[in-house]
């Protein structure tokens, strides 16, 4: 017993780095896979940018939705930034071994982008409310200040929340296996490495996981709640298609990451495989946020149009 609690006591004060398995239980697929992760890397890098180009560029855009837009594209650079390259690293070397605090600022970064992404779509269901529930008002309430007012409260309000949760899960105990069954460091993961019992951390969690996602993605309900409302009382055909039109694609982006994210981390202690989980992972992390840039343009006809324009300029 008393050489089991040295061991452990070893194994805590020595862990220097963790080994992400990532996708290494199929290793005959890593070129497949490495090929098949960069094309979605550039892919978002160059949609999105062209996403902020052109609503910079384009005085048609010049409105609150695409500036809230253009946020949106750059924080989804961001967010995937995090995590793929790292990926294309492991893939490409087959070695996962990341460093502790590799891990931890991985971790925090992945959490502080993801909550920013929550609280922005929020921001642009309110812009939506305000113009469809209060036209006349829009200019005078989603004024430029207090567009930057908003993006900048999506930016940085989650990050005391997300350091205070980062800090204090890396603060436990580790003992045992320093392997994480994943592609990247994320909450569930790095909990089950950790020693004794993570019933309080696992609640600390879900409290966090409801302010960050539950909180805003009710506000975002609420928001189309009273949008819907106003827009069935509209009496034009026509006017009803086009109000649902500016608003489809914001709804189902908010559909597609609040699912998957709501599965991730507020689901009770998962029973299900840890497959599943890098799969569910995989969805929100990878495949999100390549589906977003094109649900935005192929389905709004004024970034069609800017980014028609553009092409025709580069290419007389």
């Amino acid at each position: 017993m008393e050489n089991q609690l040295k061991t452990e006591i070893s194994n805590i004060t020595t862990l220097v780095e963790f080994v992400l398995l990532g996708f290494s239980d199929i290793p005959n697929l890593h070129w497949v896979l490495f090929g098949i992760f960069l094309v979605i890397y550039i892919t978002i890098l160059m949609c999105n940018s062209i996403i902020i180009l052109i609503t910079r560029i384009d005085s048609a855009l010049q409105t609150p939705m695409y500036f809230f837009l253009s946020n949106f594209s750059f924080l989804e650079i961001c967010y995937v930034t995090v995590t793929i390259p790292r990926m294309l690293i492991d893939l490409l070397t087959q070695k996962g071994n990341i460093s502790f605090l590799d891990c931890a600022a991985q971790m925090c970064f992945v959490l502080m982008f993801g909550g920013s992404e929550c609280l922005l779509l929020t921001v642009m269901a309110y812009d939506r409310y305000v113009a469809i529930c209060n036209p006349l008002h829009y200019p005078l309430i989603m004024n430029p200040r207090k567009c930057v007012q908003l993006v900048t409260i999506s930016w940085v309000s989650d990050i005391p929340f997300v350091i205070g949760q980062t800090c204090q899960i890396f603060s436990l105990p580790f003992c045992g296996s320093n392997i994480i069954n994943h592609f990247f460091c994320d909450i569930p993961p790095i909990l089950k490495l950790t020693c004794g019992d993570t019933f309080v951390n696992e609640i600390e969690v879900y409290v966090v996981a409801v302010i960050i996602i539950m909180i805003p993605f009710l506000l975002i309900v609420v928001s189309y709640g009273k949008i819907i409302s106003s827009i069935l009382k509209l009496s034009s055909a026509k006017g009803r298609a086009k109000a649902f039109s500016t608003c489809s694609s914001h709804l189902i982006v908010v559909v597609l990451f609040y699912g998957t994210a709501t599965i991730t981390y507020l689901r009770p202690k998962p029973n299900q495989s840890e497959g599943v989980g890098k799969l569910i992972s995989l969805f929100y992390t990878v495949l999100i946020p390549t589906l977003n840039p094109i649900i935005y343009t192929l389905r709004n006809k004024d970034i069609m149009a800017a980014l028609g324009k553009l092409l025709m300029k580069l290419l007389i």
